[in-house]
């Protein structure tokens, strides 16, 4: 299916593993022209040589914290140089530890705020202003099912409500000027940050990783865990005027397992 997106300049935070990754992948497969950020310099500049080859759209990697508001400012801002433009921002960068209230420390609520919640909104408010001057973008924000699904052994998944609430908010400001706000709650994805939080689960549940894994999967309709290609498909989607009357709501893939409205 052609999206018709080939030399579209896009812009993917957190994109040197698991999810950003397989977004920014995508994206070049169909011509977009992408910039990575990730805070591992060296890993962001391999995945962009493996990502770029032998793919129509040009990969160039950023390192940056996206947690640091002038790391923020100088990622937008050197995207924009070396593509031209940025259409599409999908802000990705961040993930908080699994754990319960109890387990979870200020300086852990702080590094969460800064790099989920904040990092999401200093990134979209450098990027949308010059989205409205040419009248077409497309924010896509990942977030989770915590938003609207809450779970006591990752309390962090919170903040996901905040970014539910930023998504609307910032879609019903950009919607008439051509600049289209949305967002995507993954479910359960095989990444390694799925193995991380499975991992940091079973040290507190004193329980084994393999029987967390199975308990998980029989959680799931449709019977499998999510794939990060699941994901960066519906961003594809999302990012294409396909999408051009979806705004201010986000999709939930996550194989049937969410049950709330």
């Amino acid at each position: 299916m052609d999206f018709d997106l080939a030399g579209k300049c896009a812009l993917v935070t957190g994109a040197s593993l698991g999810i950003g990754r397989a977004i920014a992948t995508v994206f070049a497969e169909h011509g977009i022209n992408v910039a990575i950020t990730a805070r591992d310099a060296e890993r962001l500049r391999r995945t962009a040589g493996e990502i770029g080859a032998n793919r129509p759209g040009r990969v160039v990697p950023i390192p940056a914290d996206m947690s640091k508001a002038a790391e923020v400012t100088n990622a937008v801002a050197e995207a924009s140089r070396a593509l031209g433009r940025i259409d599409i921002l999908v802000n990705n960068a961040g993930s908080s530890p699994a754990g319960w209230l109890a387990n979870i420390t200020d300086e852990q609520w702080q590094d969460s705020f800064n790099l989920k919640l904040m990092g999401y909104v200093r990134t979209t408010r450098a990027a949308i202003p010059a989205m409205k001057e040419r009248r077409w973008g497309r924010v896509i924000n990942i977030m989770g099912r915590g938003g609207h699904q809450p779970s006591a052994h990752y309390v962090l998944g919170c903040f996901n409500a905040a970014l539910q609430n930023f998504t609307q908010a910032v879609a019903e400001e950009c919607s008439p000027h051509g600049v289209l706000v949305t967002g995507i709650n993954p479910g359960v994805i095989a990444t390694t940050r799925h193995d991380t939080m499975t991992r940091q689960r079973a040290l507190a549940e004193k329980r084994s990783e393999a029987e967390i894994k199975a308990e998980t999967a029989k959680t799931i309709p449709v019977g499998r865990i999510g794939r990060a290609d699941d994901i960066a498909n519906a961003a594809l989607f999302l990012a294409s005027d396909r999408a051009s009357y979806i705004a201010g709501t986000w999709i939930n893939i996550d194989g049937g397992a969410s049950r709330g409205l």
